[in-house]
C-alpha cells in the first residue's frame, strides 16, 4: 500500500500542470461518458491547490479509479495526449507488480503421453502468455498459461520459456527443459509408473548466524508438474510453496527440522529432513566464557523468565510462544561454567518472573556445583511470582532496578547491599503484597562490588583477555568530510553497548551561498540492524537513545542528526554507509543532493568476528540444549566492573594490573534507569505492569561521550 501510494503521488505530481495535465487527461477521458467528469468535479479538483498537501491531479485519479478505470483505459488516454514521462513511469510501474507465481517445471515422459507446461503469474488484468520453444515461438497455445504437449513425441524435445505480457512490457519465466523417457513398451497407458515422481535435488542442513538468510532446496521431476508445501518442525509453512525455501533474516525461532512435501495428482514423496542450528547466541556465550576472568562473575539480566523445580530459565527474545527449557538459558548451568573458572565471587542479579512454566515438564539436571563459599543469587521478586515494572511515557522502569542502581556502587557487602535494595522496594506502596527481593547467599567474605580486582598473576591469557575486551570496545575515530560544494561535515562516534553505535552527523562549514543543508546516512550494510523511522534524527531520544550522554556532545546551537545502529556483532565485512548531503542555494527551489561513500573498519565488538565458524569447537563444550538455544537480544553487551569512572584501559596497554569482573548481560528495554526515579515517584500510583516486554536496552549510570579520539568506555 505504501509503495502504491507512492506512485501515485508521483504520477500525479507529472500531471499537475497547467499544458500537459490532468485537465487533459480528464478531457481525454470524456471518450468513455463513465469516466467524464462534471463542471463541478473539476472546480473541485482544481481548489486542491489551495490545500498544501493537496494535488488536483491525486484526486481525479481517485475518482478515475473509484468509477473503474483501469492501468488500461489510462496509458490510453496518456498516449492520446502524448504524455510520453507518464507513459514510462506507468508502463515501468506495471511491470514491477507482475510477479510469477508458478514457474514451469522440467519434465521427462514416454512417447505418446500427456506434457503440461505450466506458467502463472500475478498482477494488474490483461495478462496474456506465450510460449517459446528454443527461440521459435509455440502458436498453437494462444495466450493460454498452459501450454500442452500430447501426444509427446520427438519433436517435442527442448527447452521451453514463457513469456507474460502487458501492453509492451514482459517479463520471462525460467527455463523448462521436456525430455522424452525411452523405454519398452511405452504408451499412455504408462504415463505415471511408480517412479513417475522423483525428487533429484534433497534440502541440505545448515549452521546459520542470526540475520543469515537461510535458503533450503527441494527439486523434483514428475508428470503433472509437482507441487511443493515445506514443514517446519512437522508444523505446515503456509506461505511456502515452491521448491526453493527462502527466510531473509533467520532468528532462532527458525531453527528445527524442515522437510519438503512433493505432490501431484497421482503422487506423493517427502524430501530428507534438513536440520537448521542457529549459532549466534551460543558463539556470544562461547566468546563470554573465553573472555571470563577467575577473579570475579557478575551476571546481570532483565527480561522474560520462569523457575521450574529450582532451576531459573532466562527467555531468549525471539523465543517461540510455548517456550521451553530447550529454547532458554539455564541459569544454573551457567554458575557450573563459572565455577570450572575458580571464580572468587559469583554473583547473579536476575530482574524476571519466576513463575512455573507450564509448557515445561522436562526436569533439567545441571552440572555438579562445587561447594564454595561465594555465591549470591539476587531475585527480583519470590517462587512463583512477577517482577513488575512502572510504564512513565515512553520509558518502562523494572522495579528491582530502579531501587539496584541507588545501592549498587556503594562500598558494603553484597548482601548488605541487597538487603538495602530490599528494604527499600518494602517500603514501595505499588509493589507491597506484590513483589518482594529474595536472596540467596553463602557469601562468607565481605566482598563487595567496588572492590578493585587483583588478579593472582600476569599470565599471557590474562594479556590475552585484556586484549580482546579492549578491542570489543574501540570506537572509529571521528572524521571530516569535504564535499565538491564546499560543505564540511563531521562525522562523530559513542558506543551505546559494545554491539551499539551512535553516529551523528553535523555540518561544520558552508558556502555563503548555500541557504540549508543537512548530512543524511544511508545504505548500510543489511547484517547490522536499522530502525529507519528513527535515523538521521534531531535528538538522541528521537533516534531511539535512551541513555544520558553528557560529555562533549556537539553545542544545541550546532544542528546534529543522530543515528543508532544495532546487531554490530553479526557484522562481517567493514561497516560501510552513505552521507547524503542535501542543501539548497539561496537563488535556487531545488534542492541538491552530494553522495559520498564512507567505510570505518570494524567498530566495537564487530572486530572480534563472533560469526566466524572457528568458534564451534569451542561450543561444542558446552552442556546441554538449553546453552545451545540462547539467543542474543540487541543490548547484549560484555559489562565490566572496575573503578567508578569505569573507564576501558587503552586495547595496547595489556599488562595493566588491574583486570575487569565479567558480566553478561542480557537486557531490555524496559529497564532503563531514570535519573529522575526517586523512592516518591515510586511509592506514588504509577501504572504497573508484570515485567514481560522483550529484551531492549540496559543503561548503566556511567558517562558516555563522542569520540573525537580512539575513546575506549566500559558498558
Amino acid at each position: 500500500m505504501k509503495e502504491k501510494n507512492k506512485g501515485m503521488n508521483k504520477l500525479s505530481k507529472m500531471l499537475d500542470n497547467s499544458s500537459c495535465g490532468w485537465r487533459q487527461l480528464a478531457n481525454a477521458a470524456t471518450e468513455h461518458p463513465q469516466f467524464r467528469c462534471s463542471e463541478k468535479e473539476l472546480t473541485s479538483c482544481s481548489i486542491q491547490v489551495m490545500d498544501a498537501a493537496g494535488s488536483p491531479s491525486r484526486t481525479l485519479l481517485a475518482w478515475l479509479a473509484d468509477r473503474g478505470c483501469s492501468i488500461d483505459f489510462l496509458q490510453h488516454y496518456l498516449r492520446k495526449m502524448d504524455h510520453q514521462k507518464a507513459l514510462q513511469f506507468l508502463a515501468t510501474a506495471v511491470l514491477e507488480q507482475i510477479k510469477i507465481t508458478v514457474q514451469p517445471q522440467s519434465q521427462q515422459a514416454p512417447l505418446g503421453s500427456r506434457v503440461v507446461l505450466t506458467c502463472r503469474a500475478s498482477g494488474p488484468s490483461g495478462l496474456s502468455y506465450q510460449w517459446f520453444k528454443g527461440k521459435e515461438e509455440v502458436r498453437e497455445t494462444g495466450s493460454l498459461p498452459e501450454l500442452v504437449l500430447c501426444p509427446l513425441g520427438p519433436a517435442h524435445q527442448g527447452h521451453y520459456i514463457c513469456r507474460i505480457n502487458h501492453g509492451e512490457k514482459c517479463i520471462f519465466s525460467t527455463w523448462a527443459h521436456v525430455r522424452l523417457l525411452h523405454s519398452a513398451g511405452s504408451s499412455c497407458s504408462s504415463m505415471f509408473p511408480v517412479s513417475g515422481l522423483r525428487i533429484s535435488q534433497q534440502p541440505s542442513s545448515q549452521a546459520a548466524s542470526e540475520g543469515d538468510v537461510l535458503v533450503l532446496k527441494c527439486r523434483a521431476e514428475a508428470n503433472p508438474p509437482p507441487q511443493y508445501k515445506w514443514y517446519h518442525n512437522k508444523v505446515p509453512m503456509p506461505q511456502q510453496k515452491a521448491c526453493s525455501l527462502r527466510i531473509p533474516c533467520v532468528t532462532t525461532e527458525h531453527r528445527g527440522e524442515y522437510r519438503c512435501k512433493v505432490f501431484n495428482l497421482y503422487h506423493e514423496a517427502w524430501s530428507d529432513t534438513a536440520t537448521v542450528t542457529i549459532g549466534e547466541a551460543q558463539i556470544l556465550l562461547c566468546m563470554f566464557l573465553i573472555l571470563f576472568f577467575t577473579s570475579a562473575g557478575l551476571l546481570y539480566f532483565a527480561g522474560h523468565g520462569y523457575e521450574n523445580y529450582g532451576n531459573s530459565f532466562m527467555v531468549p527474545i525471539d523465543a517461540p510462544a510455548s517456550y521451553t527449557s530447550k529454547h532458554c538459558l539455564c541459569v544454573q548451568n551457567i554458575l557450573t561454567r563459572m565455577q570450572e573458572k575458580k571464580t572468587g565471587l559469583n554473583v547473579f542479579l536476575l530482574d524476571m518472573c519466576r513463575k512455573r512454566n507450564p509448557n515445561d515438564g522436562l526436569i533439567v539436571q545441571p552440572g555438579t556445583l562445587k561447594v564454595t563459599a561465594n555465591i549470591v543469587f539476587g531475585y527480583a521478586t519470590c517462587v512463583d511470582a512477577e517482577a513488575y515494572e512502572v510504564k512513565r511515557e515512553d520509558v518502562s522502569n523494572g522495579i528491582f532496578i530502579s531501587f539496584l542502581k541507588r545501592h549498587v556502587c556503594e562500598d558494603e557487602k553484597v548482601t548488605v547491599m541487597l538487603d538495602k535494595v530490599a528494604e527499600d522496594m518494602g517500603r514501595c506502596a505499588i509493589t507491597r503484597g506484590r513483589q518482594a527481593l529474595e536472596l540467596r547467599s553463602n557469601l562468607s567474605e565481605r566482598r563487595s562490588l567496588t572492590d578493585r580486582i587483583q588478579p593472582l598473576d600476569s599470565s599471557a591469557s590474562d594479556s590475552a583477555r585484556n586484549l580482546q575486551w579492549a578491542i570489543a570496545h574501540v570506537l572509529p575515530e571521528s572524521r571530516s568530510l569535504n564535499f565538491d560544494c564546499g560543505v564540511k561535515v563531521q562525522l562523530g562516534f559513542a558506543a551505546e553497548f559494545s554491539n551499539i553505535m551512535v553516529i551523528y552527523t553535523r555540518i561544520l562549514e558552508k558556502p555563503a551561498e548555500i541557504d540549508s543543508c543537512s548530512a543524511q546516512l544511508t545504505d548500510f550494510p543489511q547484517e547490522v540492524d536499522i530502525d529507519l523511522k528513527k535515523s538521521n534524527q534531531e535528538t538522541l531520544f528521537e533516534a531511539g537513545c535512551l541513555l544520558l550522554i553528557k560529555e562533549e556532545l556537539p553545542s544545541m546551537e550546532e544542528h546534529s542528526l543522530y543515528t543508532r545502529i544495532r546487531s554490530l556483532q553479526r557484522l562481517k565485512r567493514d561497516l560501510t554507509f552513505t552521507v547524503c548531503l542535501h542543501y539548497t542555494y539561496s537563488n535556487m527551489d531545488e534542492e541538491v543532493v552530494e553522495q559520498l561513500p564512507v567505510s570505518v573498519g570494524k567498530p566495537l565488538v564487530s572486530k572480534l568476528n563472533l560469526h566466524e565458524s572457528r568458534m564451534s569447537s569451542i561450543c561444542s563444550a558446552i552442556p546441554g540444549p538449553s546453552l545451545d538455544s540462547l539467543s542474543c537480544p540487541e543490548s547484549s553487551s560484555f559489562a565490566s566492573i572496575d573503578s567508578p569512572s569505569n573507564t576501558w584501559p587503552h586495547y595496547g596497554d595489556t599488562g595493566s594490573s588491574v583486570s575487569q569482573a565479567d558480566s553478561l548481560t542480557f537486557s531490555r528495554g524496559a529497564n532503563v534507569p531514570e535519573e529522575s526515579d526517586s523512592p516518591g515517584e515510586l511509592d506514588s500510583h504509577q501504572p504497573l505492569t508484570a515485567s514481560k516486554s522483550l529484551p531492549h536496552s540496559q543503561v548503566n549510570e556511567i558517562n558516555y561521550k563522542f569520540s573525537d579520539m580512539y575513546n575506549l568506555h566500559s558498558l
